[in-house]
């Protein structure tokens, strides 16, 4: 029989994050404060983060321990989660390469989000942080949240794109269960909410105001802070606790990746499964292959300029070097709620700009195309963001066959879309749209 599941026991799972800034090829240029253009003082950081946070985004240390509290919760939320072999999918594309996927559906809120905001609500609650307010796109990140901030004692308020508000109901209904304020962005509770509003009353929203609305919120009360599900370092290290899990279950499995997959939106997931195996390419001890996989609609990867720009649309956050669309750029509404982002996380841009990873796009229909025959084949239904992840790896396996390639292709299949049917039910029945600009106003906007 062949091993098609590699299962960890909680005693094995890594105890260590990942920060990859002391292996970077090359330094992460600082943040620019948004009032003078200068690099930014930390203390106006730990005004909006918890300070730990801040302290972690800034680190130098290569590993940080993972709390103890935080290790608990992480067991019983679902880590470690389990790897499996997609060998129905090999068999249905006749490909000789072998592909695997890390599943992060299978923690309790559906994806790989919860891995940071158990962190981050942990740290603010130490801080005595009364309460946490986030943005969120497809609702997984402000699902984690929210039984993040249940589970630690915090309140939490989440601004929700209002696309996403309206297409998935039920995510916004699990955030309140958890007992969690939700309102869709843009909202009239904001001073930018209402700007955009004014523009356009039945504006679709994207994460890029939500974020603003959220820092808005956040400055006018001392005793919250704001809290990001993607893009900033001390995210993506969290995230890196499913890389390093991976690094252990392909050993259990006698198997060595040559490929690695992930879809970015900001650039969480895919940095939590693949940073771990870049520190080996960074160092000189392997030769990994790694595609980040974006929308059409969002391409900031694949038509974004390398350049500071706002975090957000509403000009709160502080300028980051990265690759942007320009925060004016108004997102369509596609069903992946999570990729509707201008930017992209900056460590994630300089392995692109030195080419180590590399990134392509994809339409939403060939997407859900792809997460339909994974489904039939693998029995998941992906979420629509991880579906980009799976028409990657199609594509990478049937060239595999047409060269005669013998490739191990991973990928992180980090979220279920059992709450995204409504994109699965425009796709089945014909009324699925493409979006893809023709071009992006980027230098009027940044």
């Amino acid at each position: 029989m062949e091993k098609v599941k590699a299962v960890l026991k909680p005693e094995e799972m890594p105890k260590k994050w990942y920060n990859i800034l002391p292996d970077l090829p090359e330094p992460l240029a600082p943040p620019l404060d948004p009032e003078t253009d200068k690099p930014i003082n930390p203390e106006k950081l730990k005004r909006i983060f918890a300070e730990e946070l801040v302290k972690q985004e800034m680190s130098s240390k290569r590993f940080i321990e993972i709390p103890e509290e935080i290790l608990e919760v992480y067991i019983k939320i679902g880590r470690p989660t389990p790897l499996f072999r997609a060998t129905h999918l090999e068999k249905a594309l006749k490909t000789p390469a072998r592909i695997y996927f890390k599943y992060e559906g299978a923690t309790i809120t559906g994806s790989h989000k919860i891995n940071t905001a158990l962190a981050q609500a942990y740290y603010a609650k130490n801080q005595g942080i009364e309460r946490l307010v986030t943005e969120t796109g497809a609702g997984q990140w402000g699902t984690a949240l929210s039984l993040a901030g249940t589970l630690f004692g915090l309140k939490i308020r989440v601004y929700m794109a209002r696309a996403s508000y309206q297409q998935k109901p039920y995510r916004k209904i699990l955030m309140q269960t958890y007992g969690a304020e939700i309102y869709p962005s843009p909202s009239d509770r904001t001073t930018i909410g209402r700007k955009f509003l004014a523009q356009d009353p039945n504006h679709p929203g994207g994460l890029g105001i939500a974020i603003s609305e959220a820092i808005e919120d956040v400055l006018n009360d001392e005793n919250a802070r704001y809290s990001l599900g993607s893009v900033l370092n001390h995210v993506l290290m969290h995230q890196t606790i499913i890389g390093e899990e991976a690094r252990l279950q392909m050993e259990l499995l006698d198997e060595e990746p040559t490929t690695i997959v992930g879809c970015v939106g900001g650039g969480s997931n895919f940095a939590g499964l693949a940073y771990p195996f870049v520190r080996d390419v960074l160092k000189g001890k392997a030769g990994y292959e790694f595609y980040a996989i974006e929308p059409r609609a969002a391409p900031s990867m694949t038509r974004g300029v390398y350049t500071y720009d706002y975090g957000d649309s509403g000009r709160l956050t502080p300028k980051i070097k990265m690759h942007t669309l320009g925060h004016t750029y108004y997102v369509p509404p596609i069903h992946a709620g999570g990729l509707r982002y201008h930017g992209l996380a900056p460590t994630l841009s300089i392995l692109i700009n030195h080419g180590i990873v590399k990134p392509k796009a994809y339409h939403q229909t060939e997407i859900f195309e792809a997460a339909v025959l994974f489904a039939r084949t693998e029995g998941i239904v992906p979420a629509p963001e991880s579906a980009h992840a799976v028409k990657g790896v199609i594509d990478l396996a049937l060239k595999a066959k047409e060269n005669g390639e013998k490739k191990v292709i991973l990928f992180n299949l980090s979220g279920h879309g059992l709450l995204d049917l409504k994109g699965y039910e425009d796709f089945l029945e014909g009324r699925l749209n493409d979006y893809e600009p023709k071009e992006f106003p980027i230098l009027k906007s940044i």
